[in-house]
């Protein structure tokens, strides 16, 4: 898509980067961006693209370039439109009434999309799996009664009461895609390794630690998008991906924004900045001796200083979390308290709960450089209170595993980030006790905080439901059982020849939407 950095220029700015240890050497034969073809970087391998036990955004991001949903997230706005219906309405609170557009065929010779792939897509999320446990995102759907089936093309969702987030986070989300039954039959619902859409991409390459390939779907029936192939490359740390840019082994990727003004200078790049609004904190399994007692679990809160994280390890680009919900979202705390380190108040905390001599615990976090340098201020405070510190630093694919088959009981304390989406209760819904041996890692449960939940996904008025989450927040901080730290910064790197497609939360990107010159 763009011209060669010269190789001078290269080695140059990786000096002044300090990275040379992340080098990746350059030669005709790495420079892919060009023609139709769309180089991205994304942060680690795909892991589960079963869109009801997908494992985040990344996987997201493919899901919705493979499959079609009712409807879609439209691009540049936080509103929706319709894909595979031709046409859907909310009829009353707890029916929507849908019609799907003819002839839309799924890959892999599945035959046509119909009314009884979109109730089998749906139900999914309301039944247990195959292995009798529930999906991972089974709260998205959890106030659907049933799809009823009125004809080839049509159908009903009856739901048991009002959901506010419905449209936005469920139906033009991952939750809302609509998948084959027959293939899902035929794989033993193993979908994930067997990805059938009908969405303009299909993916057809899958090599772990090296690329992941989408090419179009001959099948689609929808608008064409501009590139026929878009090679996903996963790069764990951001100035190896920073360097792969560079090189124009990249079209476009993240990049650390202390490094934004230097990468802007490389020639035909454009840096594109959003704010975010994921969350990124440390937090105990309060399930797990001594993190059962508050008192600890305030003397950790104490102990730590969220402003020298900030310093150390964003060099101070990113703003400061004092509670989950960032200010651009609905329910945001203004009022959050903003604790400022106090040694001996933590001190005096560990001595009331019999820790005085202080005692020894392990932090797991991802393996990446932000995530190291955290965990190295974090062990450094908590030594001046007497907490001996481990690292338990895992790669990417062992972290994330945490959130599968209960793997994260016997975690002590973990550094963990999360990708938001614009709507509080999608936020909110890994800390309910159901989430606990999934994504709730800490094994945290408050029945008030359950029935909030549940309130205000069926509270359609803003300024209640606003209120209702901000009761919420407060039961969380009176917890101490969440350091929050921050609600990151989201800085890309583009060619200039290409306009990307990223959604409001950051997180998030259209694929099929990316259009080059």
């Amino acid at each position: 898509m763009s011209s060669k950095l010269s190789r001078r220029r290269l080695i140059k700015t990786a000096a002044s980067l300090g990275a040379a240890a992340a080098f990746i050497t350059i030669s005709p034969s790495n420079v892919f961006a060009t023609g139709k073809k769309l180089l991205v970087r994304i942060p680690r391998d795909l892991q589960n693209l079963d869109p009801a036990n997908r494992t985040g955004p990344i996987e997201v991001n493919v899901i919705l370039a493979v499959y079609q949903g009712l409807i879609k997230p439209k691009l540049g706005t936080l509103e929706f439109e319709n894909d595979a219906a031709a046409s859907i309405a909310q009829v009353s609170d707890t029916l929507i009434e849908f019609t799907l557009k003819d002839n839309l065929m799924f890959s892999g010779g599945f035959g046509q999309v119909t009314a009884q792939d979109v109730k089998f897509s749906f139900e999914r999320f309301i039944k247990p799996g195959p292995d009798g446990k529930k999906v991972a995102f089974a709260d998205d759907w959890a106030v659907l009664d049933s799809v009823e089936v009125t004809g080839p093309l049509s159908g009903r969702i009856h739901l048991k009461g009002p959901k506010a987030s419905l449209w936005t986070t469920t139906l033009a989300d991952g939750s809302g895609v609509i998948v084959s039954k027959k293939a899902f039959q035929k794989f033993g619902g193993k979908i994930s390794a067997n990805v059938i859409g009908s969405g303009p991409y299909m993916l057809a390459e899958s090599t772990p630690g090296t690329r992941f390939v989408l090419t179009a779907n001959p099948d689609f029936k929808g608008p064409k998008s501009h590139f026929e192939e878009i090679d996903l490359r996963p790069i764990t740390e951001l100035r190896t991906a920073e360097l792969a840019f560079l090189g124009r082994e990249l079209d476009f990727t993240q990049i650390d924004p202390v490094r934004s003004e230097e990468i802007g200078k490389s020639p035909a790049t454009k840096i594109i900045k959003k704010s975010g609004i994921d969350y990124v904190w440390i937090g105990p399994n309060i399930a797990k001796p001594p993190f059962d007692k508050h008192e600890v679990r305030e003397a950790l809160r104490l102990a730590i200083d969220v402003d020298a994280i900030l310093a150390g390890a964003y060099n101070g680009f990113a703003p400061r979390a004092n509670a989950i919900l960032a200010p651009e979202l609905l329910g945001d705390w203004k009022d959050a308290p903003v604790r400022a380190r106090d040694v001996e108040a933590a001190k005096a905390l560990l001595a009331k709960a019999g820790l005085g001599s202080g005692f020894k615990t392990r932090l797991t976090i991802l393996n990446t450089s932000v995530f190291q340098a955290i965990a190295a201020i974090v062990q450094a405070n908590l030594a001046d209170v007497g907490i001996d510190l481990e690292i338990d630093s895992r790669d990417s694919g062992a972290y994330w595993a945490l959130g599968e088959n209960d793997a994260s009981k016997d975690l002590d304390l973990s550094l963990i980030e999360f990708p938001g989406k614009m709507d509080a209760g999608f936020q909110m819904q890994w800390f309910t006790t159901s989430q606990i041996g999934l994504w709730n890692w800490q094994r945290w449960s408050n029945p008030e905080f359950d029935a909030l939940f549940v309130k205000a996904e069926a509270t359609l008025d803003d300024k209640k439901r606003s209120e209702i989450y901000v009761q919420m927040q407060q039961l969380m901080d009176k917890s101490a059982a969440f350091i929050w730290i921050t609600y990151n910064v989201y800085t890309f790197a583009s060619v200039d020849t290409l306009t990307p497609a990223i959604l409001p939360s950051g997180s998030n990107l259209l694929l099929q939407d990316f259009v080059g010159t």
